[in-house]
């Protein structure tokens, strides 16, 4: 069946492939119908992954909205990624002759300032495994892919270090002791898996508890 939207805006981009690049001026945003999108930052000489985007979400809004550079680069993380690309006049017309439009972009916009928030507060942590451990959760949550097993994330222990400015060696040593706890496993493709949020968000809490006096 034709799509009219797709015939009109789409465009397909395979695996790899970059939308924009943080710096870059912007002129169009992306809607995505299918494949997933990475969004990574240059921050000390490194890129850190932001989020994983995938069906439903939009992106590079931000630039034709204020007219500045990107703030981030998108890659294609699994494709091909079929997305809607709207410049800025098209989307202008758009939020005005749609309320729904209108709302689900401010919806997703406070989605966002909200991940920006949890982001922050895991970064106010002196500890690195600590803050490594609030990533992968945030991860599961957010961007984690729902499976029979569990939640596959789609992040490494290299990206979650990277992200909450952690050694990697720190990042292999938690989710090594998550593994050996069975609160982590791992995918046949090697992505981390957490076969149950609940259980892993109680040992954070067990973890936050204050020690008693004669607590080991």
């Amino acid at each position: 069946m034709s799509d009219p939207l797709f015939d009109r805006f789409g465009r397909e981009f395979e695996a790899g492939h970059v939308l924009f690049r943080e710096g870059e001026p912007g002129n169009v945003m992306f809607v995505i119908q299918s494949g997933v999108i990475r969004l990574t930052k240059h921050v000390a000489g490194e890129d850190k992954s932001l989020a994983f985007l995938g069906a439903g979400e939009f992106l590079g809004e931000m630039a034709i909205l204020n007219a500045k550079p990107r703030t981030a680069t998108a890659v294609v993380e699994e494709g091909p990624a079929r997305c809607l690309v709207i410049d800025a006049q098209t989307m202008e017309v758009m939020v005005k002759k749609n309320a729904e439009i209108a709302l689900r972009l401010i919806k997703k916009l406070s989605k966002r300032l909200d991940s920006a928030d949890a982001l922050i507060e895991i970064l106010m942590h002196r500890d690195p495994k600590a803050r490594v451990l609030l990533a992968l959760v945030r991860h599961a949550e957010e961007y984690g892919e729902v499976t029979e097993q569990g939640i596959a994330l789609r992040s490494t222990g290299e990206d979650l270090a990277k992200q909450v400015g952690a050694d990697v060696e720190v990042a292999d040593q938690l989710l090594g002791r998550l593994r050996r706890l069975r609160l982590l496993h791992v995918t046949s493709d090697g992505r981390p898996l957490v076969p149950d949020l609940s259980r892993l968000e109680e040992f954070i809490e067990f973890l936050e508890q204050p020690k008693q006096p004669g607590d080991v």
